[in-house]
């Protein structure tokens, strides 16, 4: 199973989940899951709906318990299969997908509910820090009916940053929001917890909110942990097709690997990524799916290779074409949007792969 590749050391892990299976029922829900996280970085759990990654978040809170395994953090074991720390003792901080913030209380009050055991003075001057930080300061004492839904969001990061949680959790915190709110929103909340230096893991099955918050993603399917590892790994050198597929966008070009190591397509032969051949091991003439993605497509009108445009989607700066090739075969292009072209236009292309990835 492949660990984070952070530049600390092993014994600087902080989170750790350490070959930990879950059942219900003895249906088996996740199966040997492992990863690391360093304190201070943020996680995320990416994975279609129904594939186990809220049941992990919730046996790490301590709310869901482990058939095999072992959940650590800051060198204490929460969970074995045999032994289950109660949730109140872990001091780790949940922020739910429906904020569950307390109607009854004002913004103030939500965020210092947590801090009871502080003076009430230090109490006071620890929310109203943490107003300030999430950007709401002047609204200390607005009830939760009038905030908007990011907003509510922000309140609902602080009171669970409040008592300073050795570990915070997140579950799908930004799926009750619109599109464009969700990323915004996610790079401010990525901030925040970068701020207070908290370690984070969160849940999504938003590959967008990933990107935007995570340090270390970790792709969940089929009970399995596929990949963990930074954004740029995962969607540069994907582990599997699933994950090629699931991550970002593109196609699969039909090729054949060549004597030197080479794999040959329609579109030229190209060197292997040196990571891919490591991670899938192929002999000369093998049948394999090259992965290109739509920024390896380049669009040149000096180009003598052409395709034809079939659909186009205007994204404001830019277009994603889809383009077919002579024999059938079809490409991704994002193209700057003052290139307007119309279905069935044929268009020039180059390439600039610098992953050559084949499964």
């Amino acid at each position: 199973m492949l660990k984070s590749t952070s530049a600390s050391t092993a014994t600087d892990h902080y989170l750790s989940v350490d070959n930990v299976s879950i059942q219900f029922d003895q249906a088996e829900i996740l199966a040997n899951i492992s990863f690391d996280l360093q304190r201070g970085d943020i996680g995320v759990l990416l994975g279609p709906s129904g594939c186990g990654k809220t049941t992990l978040l919730r046996s790490i809170a301590g709310f869901e318990s482990i058939s095999a395994g072992a959940i650590r953090l800051g060198g204490n074991t929460l969970s074995t299969a045999k032994k289950m720390q109660p949730a109140e003792q872990r001091h780790i901080g949940m922020v739910f997908q429906d904020y569950a913030l307390f109607p009854h209380l004002n913004v103030l009050d939500n965020i210092s509910f947590g801090l009871f055991r502080l003076p009430k003075g230090q109490a006071k001057k620890r929310a109203e820090e943490l107003v300030s930080q999430i950007g709401l300061s002047g609204k200390e004492q607005v009830m939760p009916h009038e905030l908007s839904g990011g907003e509510q969001q922000r309140v609902a990061l602080a009171r669970a940053l409040a008592p300073e949680p050795q570990l915070l959790l997140l579950d799908e915190p930004f799926s009750n929001l619109d599109v464009d709110l969700r990323e915004s929103l996610s790079r401010e909340v990525r901030e925040i917890i970068k701020q207070s230096n908290t370690t984070a893991l969160m849940v999504t099955h938003d590959q967008h909110e990933a990107f935007a918050i995570a340090d270390l993603i970790g792709v969940i399917h089929a009970r399995k942990l596929e990949q963990w590892g930074s954004a740029y790994s995962i969607y540069h050198q994907p582990n599997n097709a699933f994950v090629a597929d699931f991550v970002g966008q593109g196609v699969f070009l039909d090729g054949d690997i060549l004597a030197d190591g080479k794999v040959a397509t329609t579109l030229g032969s190209f060197e292997r990524d040196p990571e891919n051949v490591r991670q899938h091991q192929v002999s000369p003439g093998d049948k394999v799916k090259v992965l290109l993605r739509p920024d390896d497509i380049i669009h040149d009108d000096n180009s003598s290779l052409t395709a034809r445009v079939t659909t186009r989607y205007f994204r404001g700066a830019e277009f994603l074409y889809t383009l077919q090739l002579a024999n059938g075969e079809e490409l991704l292009a994002l193209v700057p949007s003052h290139h307007d072209h119309a279905i069935n236009e044929l268009i020039g292309i180059r390439l600039e792969i610098d992953h050559v990835v084949v499964f």
